[in-house]
């Protein structure tokens, strides 16, 4: 139980957050407070992605026999223990690193925190403030509470929406060292694109499909047979993943437009980047 206790997510993320921005300005001492915190908050997300990522792989695999039935303990545990944690943490990292975006960018009202900063930041990122909340609100009470037992593969499933995140994570770290120009970020951005179409956006048709092969119905008549909310809840779930998709093969395609026009350009100086899957 201690050990339960010492590995919840609510002491680890906070904790490896904070020891990121001490360790940090030590190792590059250029970069400002938003260099800093956004690059920490990055860092834990690929933390966190990883572990989602691992726990998604164990039970999709031993519950594929039995989509419905089949059971596995962390398909409940690891969102109590890290799952729910780290969507809290992730709203204060995140409203962290844009109060120190906008302060070193000298915008005006950004000296000290105050509900005017939170409510700035809340309309400037309400559709993640709003995913994570949803993901706490809804995905929580129907993990513990309304599945009756049943359904760890779609959990699992929801678990492995996670890979593309170290890749999203790694493109952010690339810009902060100036290195947008280099083959490997190119590379990663290539695997975001990828990554994020098949685990957050293809998985969905997936799931359906799993569904449907398990009662042997076919796809198009899965959400018939399911009930309303479970069509809602995915829907909510899969629209703004379809909405950042958008935005990041936009920016992809203004990338290889300018790789194009300015093969020769040196890289930038190091920026910071306002949302977290764009």
């Amino acid at each position: 139980m201690m050990f339960q206790v010492l590995a919840c997510g609510a002491v680890v993320f906070p904790g490896v957050f904070f020891a990121f921005r001490r360790i940090l300005p030590k190792l590059f001492k250029h970069w400002s407070d938003a260099d800093v915190v956004l690059v920490s908050e990055r860092l834990v997300s690929s933390i966190h992605a990883v572990m989602a990522t691992t726990a998604g792989i164990i039970v999709v695999s031993s519950c594929r026999g039995n989509v419905i039935n089949g059971r596995h303990w962390l398909a409940t545990y690891f969102v109590i223990w890290y799952g729910v944690p780290y969507m809290t943490y992730d709203i204060f990292a995140m409203y962290l690193s844009h109060f120190y975006r906008f302060r070193v960018s000298g915008h005006e009202g950004y000296k000290q925190h105050s509900l005017r900063t939170i409510n700035l930041f809340i309309r400037k990122e309400f559709l993640l403030v709003l995913h994570h909340i949803a993901l706490l609100t809804l995905l929580l009470p129907v993990t513990l509470f309304f599945r009756k037992a049943q359904g760890d593969f779609f959990i699992g499933c929801l678990f492995l929406t996670e890979l593309s995140t170290p890749f999203v994570s790694l493109g952010k770290i690339l810009i902060q060292l100036g290195l947008q120009s280099c083959f490997l970020h190119k590379v990663n951005g290539a695997m975001v694109l990828f990554t994020f179409f098949m685990c957050r956006i293809a998985l969905f048709p997936y799931m359906y499909w799993m569904y449907g092969q398990h009662y042997g119905i076919p796809l198009y008549s899965v959400p018939f047979h399911l009930p309303l909310a479970a069509n809602l809840g995915n829907s909510c779930i899969l629209a703004p993943q379809v909405y950042w998709f958008v935005l990041l093969c936009r920016k992809g395609y203004r990338l290889f437009k300018r790789s194009r026009l300015r093969p020769e350009t040196p890289p930038a100086a190091a920026v910071t980047v306002s949302s977290k899957d764009e």
